[in-house]
């Protein structure tokens, strides 16, 4: 009899996705797995029961994760959850361990393999597992889509006989993964775009996409960037400049989106109460880094602010799991690129490789014990979030981090991502 996989439903009630489609239950199958997938998991992500079961999933209850050797999530498990784990239970999903030491013992205490899908390195072999990257991507298309909802204007210049409507002015704050993709939609939908980044190596990707580059352009700036094409922290005095060319851009803008995310640490503040002030009225900021404090002073998880001026800064929770149908479908992916390099291909069977870089990079827990070596204290020292970085010290999504050395990192696809270091979630 095959090892079983299960797919529970996601208790939080912000989360539609799930972690599995009809195509990778299909896979997982062809790999030796009995799938179990718990009655109405997809249902959000328009993935109805039936199409499971075509698929040749059984369709459950949450007590089937008894079953189960290996659980696949969109979110780490809760400890009410945990209790129905067997001891020895693989269980992958974004496990999102900054700050959350006590749910981290928790899965060491229940006995469980966890792997942290965000914490996936950045490197050829594991493109096709990147769930920050799949994630972002739909993160920055779909916060252009809620800007344009919350303008209530055009975004393309339109001329007609009854006179022209000018083009909306997008300013996009971090050229990464969401935030070239929200360049790309951006002016897919005719706007006028500019982006800043402190990477030098930003300015080519942003032209490439048709949006104007605003950065200082000093000595500093031209060797702020690692040998591997990672942001270095810039002086006061750049920062001091940057901030003042941002003020002046920004009182201009029509739509501002703001990508910065640092692993394990509060939002760094890109916009401020005054450069809000200065924008007119009807003015639309959106902010993807809310659920770890803004990046926009006045911004607000899971609300639409409208400031005195009229100005809206748009707070909404997992933007990805706004659109959660496609976002489902990549991050299910993700997962079994994942979960096949777990199984020895001729026995059937799952057999971790400890050794593996993948394994090294991403197992948080397993024997009991918090295994990864930027949580393994975690049970003795309390936690201390680190203080923010300065406002100008970076300028990137989730998907662009610092780089941490990397052996076998492919330079291509690592531009403008980050390197095999522990990152925040997408």
């Amino acid at each position: 009899m095959g090892q079983t996989v299960f797919i529970p439903r996601e208790l939080d009630a912000n989360e539609p996705r799930v972690a599995a489609s009809p195509d990778t239950v299909k896979r997982l199958a062809g790999l030796g797995f009995d799938v179990i997938v718990e009655s109405g998991s997809g249902s959000a992500s328009r993935i109805p029961d039936e199409e499971f079961a075509k698929a040749g999933a059984t369709i459950g209850k949450a007590g089937d994760v008894a079953k189960a050797d290996v659980v696949l999530k969109v979110r780490r498990p809760g400890e009410a959850e945990l209790k129905g784990y067997k001891s020895g239970t693989t269980v992958i999903a974004i496990m999102d361990p900054y700050g959350n030491d006590a749910a981290v013992a928790a899965l060491a205490k229940a006995g469980v393999t966890a792997f942290s899908m965000e914490f996936m390195p950045r490197i050829t072999r594991a493109q096709s597992m990147d769930v920050l990257s799949s994630q972002a991507n739909l993160a920055g298309y779909q916060a252009v889509i809620d800007a344009a909802a919350e303008y209530d204007r055009a975004l393309p210049m339109m001329m007609t006989a009854a006179g022209t409507v000018p083009a909306a002015k997008v300013f996009i704050m971090g050229v990464g993964v969401a935030g070239l993709q929200a360049i790309a939609t951006a002016r897919r939908l005719g706007a006028v775009v500019t982006a800043t980044d402190v990477r030098p190596a930003a300015k080519e990707q942003v032209a490439s996409l048709g949006a104007k580059f605003l950065a200082v352009e000093d000595e500093e700036f031209k060797a702020a960037e690692t040998a591997g094409g990672y942001a270095k922290e810039m002086s006061k005095e750049y920062q001091a400049k940057q901030a003042a060319l941002t003020a002046e851009h920004i009182a201009k803008q029509d739509i501002v989106i703001t990508t910065a995310l640092i692993p394990g640490r509060p939002a760094p503040k890109l916009v401020s109460v005054a450069m809000v002030a200065s924008m007119k009225p009807g003015s639309v900021i959106v902010d993807l880094a809310v659920e770890r404090g803004g990046n926009v002073e006045g911004a607000e998880p899971a609300k639409v602010v409208t400031t005195a001026n009229g100005v809206k800064i748009v707070g909404h929770l997992n933007v990805p799991g706004r659109v959660a149908a496609s976002a489902s479908l990549l991050y299910a992916r993700n997962l079994f690129a994942f979960l096949e390099t777990l199984v020895d291909k001729t026995t059937k069977q799952l057999a971790i490789k400890r050794d593996d870089e993948l394994v090294k990079a991403t197992m948080l827990t397993d024997g009991g014990k918090v295994v990864h070596p930027a949580f393994a204290k975690a049970t003795v020292d309390p936690h201390v979030e680190p203080a923010a970085i300065p406002a100008t010290t970076m300028v990137a999504d989730a998907s662009v981090k610092k780089a941490a050395p990397k052996k076998t990192a492919d330079k291509k696809a690592n531009t403008g991502k980050s390197a095999a270091k522990p990152k925040g979630i997408a």
